[in-house]
């Protein structure tokens, strides 16, 4: 029978990994976020390898006895992990390296967005305890309309048009604004 108990070493080293991995991926700057991927990878790559069991011979048929031959696959798995992490590096490298450009920081930020339906959800939970009140209803009220302004006004800003262009062709119709109506002098 093959002893199939992983070494200790590596079991507490890729908790470690994990560990420090997970501790970085969810830190703010993007070059921590960076070496937790790193981490992480590492951590994936030797949990395959102590997964895989004892080294043996090289998995070729005829050479070896099928029982001492090693498992191929998680050395396959390695592989495909070790591209993954590099993908992935890559692509959070250039973002740091951008962001660095842009910033003179590798910060992420807050999203104003997120912020903002943050605080509707607070005020709508405020809302609901004290949904019987008038003063509750108005202020309410008030809120979504500052909230329908900030929406309209985030449309013109962009560049969008207030009316619809097509409803203005339609109204040229209607007085007979078309193309072949114009009158001809001689």
């Amino acid at each position: 029978m093959i002893d199939m108990a992983p070494n200790i070493t590596l079991v507490v080293a890729i908790g470690v990994l994990f560990a420090a991995g997970v501790y970085l991926v969810l830190e703010r700057s993007l070059s921590r976020v960076l070496i937790g991927v790193i981490l992480l990878g590492n951590g994936a790559n030797l949990l395959f390898l102590v997964a895989g069991g004892r080294a043996g011979r090289p998995p070729i048929v005829g050479l070896a006895d099928e029982r001492r031959m090693s498992d191929p696959l998680p050395q396959a798995m390695v592989l495909t992990a070790i591209v993954i992490t590099l993908g992935m590096t890559a692509f959070l490298l250039a973002m740091a390296y951008r962001s660095w450009q842009l910033q003179r920081h590798d910060e992420v930020q807050d999203d104003v967005e997120d912020r903002r339906i943050a605080r509707l959800a607070a005020i709508d939970e405020r809302a609901t305890a004290d949904a019987d009140t008038e003063a509750t209803r108005q202020s309410l009220d008030e809120e979504a309309e500052e909230a329908r302004d900030e929406v309209d006004d985030g449309l013109v800003r962009e560049g969008r048009p207030e009316g619809n262009q097509h409803d203005e062709a339609q109204q040229g119709d209607e007085h007979g604004d078309e193309p072949g109506d114009e009158e001809v002098t001689p």
